[in-house]
């Protein structure tokens, strides 16, 4: 895979800043910059706060995107024209919660963010009831910690938080040995764990399939580096998987849907319609900015 230059990488590129509806991972603004090639436009989204090492994936799937170095039929097939998404609930109050469901139009199933600093366990309670009353007793629901309980903490929310019929609880703790003791202590309930971050921030993304740490896999194209890496890590693991977006624009978004589209069985609605976070408003950046974004390309394109 030849790779493109420095030169032909920035040669059409352009930052942008993106306004949330509803602060979203303790952001208001999510900036990104857009690339684009032979293929057309490919998004290099990495969090500002990530150094270079980990943001080279990001560029390498803005690239795949735009250089057209994806699979094509002949080497994965399309299983599917559609993907049903899921509802993504931010760590809103709970009188909030109808007002930000309702912007998703017609859906089964809410992922909901819950664990968030500074927030406690009676306001998960609340925010969770509260879409449990608007989905109705046949919705779906799922939540979602980003790891930010220990194992005793997880354990209580969870079984405070089983009447609510959850489907499945994404990275509840922030450690594969962590993930799998929870596994042992819950799973007479029947609650699903899910791993995110042991995924896509591990050095080794299927050592939390195989140490038995979880039961679903949640797979972000950005951050593993494309849709080849994100299908190579699927067919290792051998766990079920639902597709999930890190906040891109729906130009980096189509990446995701490739893959969902490429995956056999897809028995999980995919977190792919967060472009409804965003208020649909665009505008660039500062000079500052801009050259901030270009040197960081530059930078992690040598780490590729």
């Amino acid at each position: 895979m030849r790779l493109p230059s420095a030169e032909e990488l920035l040669a059409d590129a352009r930052v942008v800043a993106l306004p949330l509806r509803t602060r979203f991972r303790g952001l208001t603004v999510r900036e990104t910059m857009l690339v684009r090639g032979p293929a057309g436009w490919g998004e290099f989204a990495a969090f500002t706060e990530y150094d270079d090492a980990e943001s080279a994936p990001w560029l390498a799937t803005a690239i795949e995107q735009a250089w057209g170095l994806g699979p094509n039929e002949d080497q994965r097939p399309l299983f599917r024209d559609s993907i049903r998404t899921n509802a993504t609930l931010p760590a809103v109050d709970a009188a909030d919660v109808p007002g930000v469901l309702e912007r998703f139009g017609d859906f089964r199933t809410v992922k909901i963010k819950v664990a968030e600093p500074g927030q406690t366990l009676d306001e998960d309670i609340a925010r969770i009831a509260a879409a449990r009353a608007f989905i109705g007793d046949e919705g779906r629901v799922r939540i979602d910690a980003n790891g930010g309980w220990n194992v005793d903490e997880a354990e209580h929310a969870i079984r405070a938080l089983e009447r609510f019929d959850l489907e499945y609880v994404e990275q509840p703790c922030a450690t594969v040995p962590e993930l799998s003791e929870l596994r042992d202590r819950i799973h007479r309930l029947g609650i699903l764990i899910a791993a995110d971050e042991s995924v896509r921030k591990a050095e080794d993304p299927v050592a939390v399939a195989r140490a038995g740490a979880a039961d679903i896999l949640v797979i972000k194209v950005s951050p593993l580096g494309g849709v080849r890496r994100a299908l190579d890590i699927i067919n290792q693991a051998g766990l079920p998987v639902v597709v999930s977006s890190a906040l891109e624009s729906p130009i980096g978004l189509q990446a995701s849907f490739d893959l969902a589209k490429r995956i056999e069985r897809l028995d999980y609605d995919c977190g792919l319609a967060t472009d409804v976070l965003f208020t649909g408003e665009e505008f660039p950046v500062d000079g500052e900015r801009e050259k901030w974004w270009r040197d960081r390309a530059v930078r992690c394109l040598e780490l590729l």
